[in-house]
Formats: structure tokens, C-alpha cells, sequence
């Protein structure tokens, strides 16, 4: 059983190291709410067209959906660091892929395969062209398998018949799938690192990245911008294989939360949890989305107050996603439950009711994938492909002196 360090009164406060160990800790609880909140900023938009939630009050520079983004890869780059600085390449590579490829392709063939008929025998009243064409089933499926989103629709379903369509001027069945390319790309930055041994002797090299980084993101604040509103997404994109186009200005902005993330990690022996620290924090956070200076001050804000959330939260909610983690099916679903009951007019009731739907819909998605998919696939952590031993030497009787001979294996015996 792991023992939780606790500053005492008049001892200098815990490290993060101290206070986070195993599995007791926040971080399930706050992702779960991350992805419900997403739930509920898209709520606006995809329901009744009206601004993202809260845009306004964050005086345009984001809304309550991107921010629970910005604090997703806050904790993935802690998370995702740790495992690649205990693990080798090939099974950190393994593990990253059983845990976001298989939901993916389920949620995937879902969409395109179940979903989406349904959605055009509820508009078309036939499926008569659905499944051919240049923007049909099947290419949505293999244009967006590996993370990267080529095709957000399915022919023009739900382009007409939802507010986000009218808004967008097309089909959309599932937008939240944006930042997925994003965290695949910053985790094979975390791989870089472990593989040239940057994470165990070179870890200030990480801290370099991130204040490089930062140093971006302070530069597009002052260069002409205002305090308010969004930050001018003026680095364009680039083509990769696989993964499609990649905003520079996401890779930079979503890259150094990650490695912020990364670097709580390395240094939690020195990374000090200090309840008015936190608090600190949290009001510098709040202060920067309702008055300005969001990506300068309350970024790094956003960084300790997670971090130090993660470990403060109370004991009642620390078992949240120790066993069963919904926070990714609910990401990935709730989008698609959204425009499918605003395709049938259920938003007509109101936001509540229309919330209260599509949090039931994403939670029994999530729970479906979590214990369909997820969590199988999370079995085969620990597989090792089969491979044949190295014929060992025995001695074997020979006429005179004693000979050595090369002793066949069976083959397929494991060698670890």
C-alpha cells in the first residue's frame, strides 16, 4: 500500500514525488471532468449555433472546450513521460498504441457503419448512395484511422439538418477527433526523448524545449496583439503521411503544455506542492481568462493548478478512473451523440434537457468502450512477440576428449 507523505506543521511543504506514488491520485477524476466539460461547451454550438460556452466571458481568447483541451495535455505530458522514461521504445510505443488506436477504429466503424445509415434513412429516407461516393463510409473510416482527420463527414448528413452544419457548411459527425493527431505527435516527441536518453541524463534539455516554446507563445502576445481575444494562427500547416494536416500554430501552443507537463514530471523531486502555491495559481488562472493575458500568464498558471489538484483532491474522488476510465470514450462519443440528437430536433427543449441527453449518450458510449474495447485491448499490455532462443551449447560425448555441440530449442520458446 502506498503511504501519501503529508507536511506537517512547521516542516517544509511535500514534493510532488512525496505525494504522488501509484495510483492514488486525482488525475482520473480530473480527466473525467475535462471530457464532460467538453461535453457541455459543445453543447452551445452543436444544439442551438449559439458561441461556445463561455467565449465571451474569456473575453474571446477560449472557451471552457479548449481549455479542458490545454489541460489534457498538461496531464498526458506528465503521464505519458513517466511511462517513457520506465519503459523501452518498443513497448512505450506498443502501449500508446493499444490505448488510443482500438477505441478509435470501434468509434470509427461505428460512425460510419452504424451511425451514419441511421442518420441518412432519418433524412433521405433510403440508403440508396450511401455507401459509395467520394465522401461515403468507407473513406471516412480509412481517411481518419490513424489519428489524423481528413474527412470530418459522411456525404452531406447533418450538413443541413444541425446548427453546426448550417455554421460549418458541411457534414461534421465528429470534430472532437482534432486534437488526437496532436497527442500522437507529442507522443512521439516523448519517444525522441526516451530514445537518445534525454529523460534520464539530459532532462534540462527538456526544460529548454518548453521555455523555447513558451518564448513563442509570449512573442505572438506582444507582437501587435491585444491582451484579449485568440492568438493569430499566422504559422501555417504542413502535410504529414498518415497524420494529414498539422497546424503549427496547435503543434507549438498544445506542445508546450505537454512538455510543461513533462518537466513537472522529471523534477517532481523538486517540484514543491504548496496549498497557497495552488491557490495562487488557480486565482492568476481565473484572473488571466476573465481579464487578459491568458496564454502568458494563465498557462503556466493552468500547469501547477493541475498538478497540484491532481494530488490535493479529496480522497472521495481519487478512485474516479482508477478502474474503469471513461475520459476518453466520453471525448470521443460525445461529439457524435451531440449532432445526432440535434439532427433529430431533441435540442428543442432546451440546453438542459439536451445536456442531460448528451452527457447519458457519452457516458453509456464511454462505458460500452471502456469495457468493449479499452479495456481488452489494455490486456495485451505485457505481450511479448514469441521468438526463438539462441541454440545453447551442451556437452555431448564424443570419441576422446569432451566435445561441445549446438543443442537445438524448441522453437517458439519465450526468452524472457
Amino acid at each position: 500500500m502506498v503511504t501519501r507523505v503529508r507536511p506537517r506543521h512547521g516542516r517544509r511543504p511535500a514534493t510532488l514525488e512525496q505525494l504522488y506514488a501509484g495510483r492514488d491520485n486525482g488525475i482520473g477524476a480530473i480527466r473525467l471532468g475535462l471530457a464532460v466539460v467538453v461535453v457541455f461547451t459543445h453543447g452551445t454550438s452543436l444544439g442551438f449555433g449559439w458561441e461556445d460556452l463561455a467565449e465571451s466571458l474569456f473575453r474571446g481568447q477560449t472557451n471552457t472546450g479548449t481549455l479542458a483541451v490545454f489541460g489534457f495535455f498538461v496531464l498526458s505530458g506528465l503521464l505519458i513521460t513517466r511511462s517513457a522514461a520506465r519503459t523501452t521504445i518498443g513497448r512505450f510505443v506498443w502501449h500508446r498504441m493499444l490505448r488510443i488506436l482500438p477505441a478509435l477504429w470501434v468509434c470509427l466503424l461505428v460512425t460510419a457503419f452504424v451511425v451514419a445509415p441511421l442518420v441518412a434513412l432519418h433524412e433521405w429516407g433510403t440508403l440508396r448512395g450511401f455507401w459509395s461516393g467520394p465522401k461515403g463510409p468507407l473513406q471516412y473510416v480509412t481517411g481518419n484511422w490513424f489519428t489524423g482527420v481528413r474527412q470530418y463527414g459522411i456525404h452531406d448528413l447533418l450538413g443541413a439538418s444541425t446548427p453546426w452544419g448550417r455554421q460549418s457548411g458541411g457534414s461534421v459527425f465528429d470534430g472532437a477527433l482534432w486534437s488526437l493527431v496532436y497527442e500522437v505527435l507529442c507522443y512521439g516527441l516523448a519517444g525522441a526523448l526516451a530514445v537518445t536518453a534525454v529523460l534520464h541524463r539530459r532532462r534540462w534539455l527538456v526544460v529548454c524545449l518548453a521555455v523555447a516554446l513558451y518564448g513563442v507563445v509570449v512573442t505572438d502576445q506582444i507582437q501587435g496583439r491585444p491582451l484579449t481575444g485568440p492568438p493569430t494562427p499566422h504559422y501555417g500547416q504542413v502535410h504529414l503521411p498518415l497524420l494529414g494536416e498539422v497546424s503549427f500554430h496547435w503543434l507549438m501552443y498544445l506542445g508546450f503544455l505537454f512538455l510543461a507537463g513533462a518537466v513537472m514530471e522529471l523534477y517532481r523531486d523538486r517540484v514543491v506542492i504548496h496549498d497557497g502555491a495552488g491557490f495562487a495559481a488557480l486565482t492568476a488562472l481565473a484572473g488571466s481568462l476573465l481579464f487578459g493575458g491568458f496564454f502568458v500568464i494563465g498557462f503556466p498558471a493552468l500547469v501547477y493548478t493541475l498538478i497540484w489538484a491532481s494530488v490535493r483532491l479529496p480522497a472521495g474522488l481519487r478512485w474516479i478512473g482508477r478502474r474503469n476510465d471513461y475520459s476518453y470514450g466520453v471525448y470521443i462519443y460525445g461529439f457524435i451523440g451531440q449532432q445526432v440528437l440535434a439532427g433529430l430536433g431533441w435540442n428543442r427543449w432546451g440546453y438542459v434537457p439536451y445536456i442531460a441527453m448528451s452527457l447519458a449518450a457519452a457516458f453509456a458510449a464511454a462505458a460500452l468502450s471502456w469495457h468493449l474495447v479499452e479495456r481488452r485491448a489494455l490486456a495485451f499490455k505485457d505481450w511479448t512477440p514469441r521468438r526463438t532462443r539462441p541454440a545453447a551449447k551442451v556437452p555431448v560425448q564424443a570419441a576422446g576428449p569432451v566435445a561441445v555441440a549446438d543443442a537445438p530449442i524448441a522453437v517458439g520458446a519465450r526468452t524472457d
